[in-house]
């Protein structure tokens, strides 16, 4: 079997029953102690921290230096292509010697006959606090990647976590530094320590309190081969993950608070570094920090070294300055005489704000990562104003309908894969499902299915959506009296082939709500192409923000029937290094002008994509190159980003906000553009320039990859001062929510624009009639 005929990867399903299948007997093989008469002639390893002992059944029993045991290593599990799982039944040990000259316990495991030509074998050695654990397996029919590892704790303080681990690396070309993969660890907490497994590659899905789920890889000689490692010692998940793979030293930061955020700034932001001695021989381990605001000011920066253990971890505290209101960049060095490694996050600060409940501005997709609680999960969402969840039902992921309603904010439910080509029955079992959990979760808006309209702009499958879907569904929750408002899928683009042709196949009669999904490139949000100009493709000009926006209100209106109109999904993606996708601030910018623009446009509601950085199935690993998971308003660590702060401005400013109209400045410079709201507080005008174009990352080349500046650099080189008469200070919000006031002298206030949108409040109903002066910053003619 090659590396390109790998096996299909064994389901939960399987691993869950036959993990079932076999719990009980391999906790009844496990063999006892062995007696005197036979320890001599048994092999065993030892190093600081750790020892391993084979029996006779080939069990590896795992103690600490004190000769206390802490775990059994007793079965191992791997899955024929043809006759299925089979585990091992004990096995024969012996001291063998490594190719690198270091001693090492073998074992050859015994199968049953069912096993017909399976091998396994296991090869254990040792270094300070850790065991390096290997399986090596063979099959004439092939193997599944999927094998699984028994093992039994000793004095079991608790039910085992996993954690993810990751790596933070620079980026070779200059662009920002990312996190990548680092494996899984399995912590077991023990009485006085813990053990710690890690594996490259699992899935804790697949893993339970027997078995442990292990991916081997497949080598060109047939053979499959596992391997892991074992830490024993009162360390932190990612200090055993260092130490576990033989890194001579590592760096972890760990909040002090939930998301890293203060909603004061009566104290000084704390975040703790965790360095660990990964080399094998005590040293002096450094830790240095720095920390910058979102104007690159450096606010703290500090060092301090001591000397560590193998094995061994030591805290700092790490102290920056509370700004009143923003976000701080923490990066983290470690550094021994073996090398280095570093960590960032970030702190924030986001004062409390009383929200009306008129909010049209929600979250899309359930808050499903409930890190570190779902109760600090909820306040989030009261402190960002969340006016809605998109999809909340119970046995989702995340926040029950029940308990979102009791915080104000309003469950709805996007659910169902429609089958297209099913039979009526079938079609009508389907919705009768369907709408049992819609009607169970109180829906005020129910999403009938996601982003059907693939291929984009193909006009295909519309017809087989309303008749095998939508119609089914309308229909059965008629019947049993449903409330929930209905929307059509939410489309991925504005498909105005698609919605052609779903007003034709009889759709649109059947929503109450149209919802699609304004994609966005590198295109400034108010880059507004009209369909003809679209090119469709992943990196085509289909995928652009208000353009799209303007054309669903167009159809909305044109179709009519008094269809309300939803955003489903917005977002600001920020894959790193990527020309096609927003860098750290432009995210935070296009978040606050996104949402704007969205109310310029009367649109009902609005849910972001989405709350934090992660893929469901791969909860908190990091995925550097894949854009889905980019889409967060907090970082994988559950930090803020700064869009978190300009999602949060958004919901305040534009919350009893009403458009009134876009400002014409354009008689004082052509590249002005303008916002007018009207605000409990008065006018409020949303102003910004267009002067280095429509075009972020304009400057990037043939490949997808464009480094990306820092979150504090300021990417946009024009700057406009605009001066307004008849005004004698005005408030600026930027981005990211801090205020200023600037104060002006002889009733003129100027204030500088450039790409980045500001919000002003103080200025009159009239802005555009009361410009004084207009001028690139550096120049001195007035226009």
């Amino acid at each position: 079997m090659t590396a390109r005929e790998l096996p299909a990867p064994v389901t939960r399903r399987t691993f869950v029953a036959g993990a079932l299948a076999t719990t009980g007997a391999a906790v009844a093989t496990v063999a006892a102690p062995p007696g005197t008469a036979h320890a001599s002639a048994l092999p065993s390893l030892s190093a600081p921290g750790i020892r391993l002992d084979a029996l006779a059944d080939g069990t590896i029993v795992v103690r600490d230096d004190a000769g206390t045991e802490r775990v059994r290593l007793t079965h191992f599990m791997v899955k024929d292509m043809v006759v299925g799982q089979q585990r091992t039944y004990g096995g024969t040990p012996s001291a063998v010697t490594l190719p690198d000259g270091r001693p090492a316990i073998q074992v050859e495991y015994r199968l049953t006959a069912a096993a017909d030509g399976i091998t396994v074998r296991g090869v254990f050695d040792v270094s300070p606090h850790r065991a390096h654990l290997r399986w090596d397996a063979t099959s004439p029919r092939g193997l599944s990647l999927n094998s699984q590892l028994a093992r039994v704790p000793a004095g079991s303080a608790g039910p085992y976590t996993t954690t993810a681990l990751v790596r933070w690396q620079r980026d070779a070309g200059g662009g920002v530094p990312f996190e990548t993969n680092d494996g899984i660890v399995y912590t077991e907490p023990l009485v006085g320590t813990a053990a710690h497994f890690r594996f490259g590659t699992t899935n804790p899905a697949w893993s339970s309190a027997t078995w442990l789920h292990v991916e081997g890889v497949l080598g060109d000689d047939g053979v499959l081969v596992h391997e892991g490692d074992l830490v024993l010692g009162d360390l932190s998940p990612t200090a055993a993950g260092t130490v576990a793979t033989g890194r001579p030293v590592g760096v972890e930061l760990v909040h002090d608070r939930a998301f890293g955020l203060s909603t004061d700034a009566s104290a000084p932001l704390v975040v703790h570094a965790h360095a660990v001695q990964g080399a094998p021989a005590a040293g002096p381990v450094t830790l240095a920090w720095e920390a910058r605001d979102f104007d690159g000011a450096v606010v703290a920066r500090g060092t301090g070294t001591r000397t560590l253990e193998p094995g061994t971890s030591w805290q700092e505290a790490v102290e920056v300055p509370a700004p009143e209101h923003g976000i701080v960049f923490v990066e983290v060095r470690a550094t021994s005489a073996g090398g280095e490694d570093f960590a960032r996050t970030t702190l924030t600060v986001l004062p409390r704000h009383d929200y009306a409940g008129t909010g049209r501005i929600g979250i899309a997709n359930y808050p499903w990562l409930l890190e570190p609680s779902k109760q600090d999960v909820a306040e989030l969402l009261t402190l960002l104003g969340v006016a809605s969840v998109r999809i909340a039902y119970e046995g989702a992921p995340g926040i029950p309908p029940a308990e979102l309603e009791a915080m104000g904010i309003m469950p709805n439910i996007q659910h169902g894969d429609v089958v297209f080509g099913a039979t009526p029955e079938e079609a009508q079992q389907w919705a009768a499902d369907l709408v049992d959990i819609v009607v169970g979760a109180r829906a005020r808006y129910f999403e009938v299915d996601n982003e059907r309209n693939q291929p984009w702009m193909s006009g295909r499958y519309t017809l087989e959506y309303v008749r095998d879907g939508l119609r089914p569904a309308v229909e059965r929750l008629r019947e049993v009296g449903g409330t929930a408002k209905v929307m059509n899928c939410g489309l991925g683009g504005m498909d105005v082939n698609w919605v052609d042709g779903f007003h034709a196949a009889g759709g649109w009669d059947l929503i109450d709500a149209f919802a699609f999904h304004p994609g966005r490139g590198n295109f400034v949000p108010d880059y507004a192409p009209t369909p003809d100009e679209w090119v469709t493709g992943d990196t085509g000009s289909y995928w652009n923000f208000l353009g799209a926006l303007r054309e669903a209100r167009r159809r909305v209106d044109l179709y009519g029937g008094d269809k309300e109109l939803w955003l489903t999904e917005a977002y600001a993606c920020t894959r790193p290094n990527r020309w096609w996708n927003d860098t750290m601030r432009q995210a935070a910018e296009n978040t606050l002008l996104q949402l704007a623009l969205a109310m310029s446009e009367g649109v009902d509601g609005v849910n972001w994509y989405q709350l934090h950085d992660s893929i469901i199935h791969r909860p908190q690993q990091a995925m550097p190159a894949n854009a889905e998971y980019h889409f967060g308003l907090m970082n994988r660590d559950a930090s803020a980003k700064p869009s978190l702060l300009a999602f949060a401005t958004a919901t305040r400013l534009l919350e009893g906000a009403t458009f009134v109209r876009w400002l014409d400045l354009s008689a004082q410079d052509p590249d002005l553009r303008g916002l007018l709201f009207d605000t409990p507080e008065g006018p409020m005008s949303v102003l910004w320039s267009r002067a280095d174009g429509y075009l972020l990352n304009a400057d990037h080349g043939a490949d997808a990859y464009h480094p990306h500046p820092e979150a504090w650099e300021d990417g946009w080189p024009t700057k406009t001062d605009v001066s307004f008469q008849g005004s004698r200070e005005v408030v600026e919000v930027d981005c990211i929510g801090r205020r200023r006031t600037i104060t002006g002298s002889g009733g003129t206030v100027t204030v500088r624009l450039d790409g980045a949108p500001r919000v002003y409040l103080g200025l009159s109903a009239r802005p555009e009639q009361n410009v004084a002066a207009c001028r690139r910053a550096g120049a001195t003619d007035e226009s």
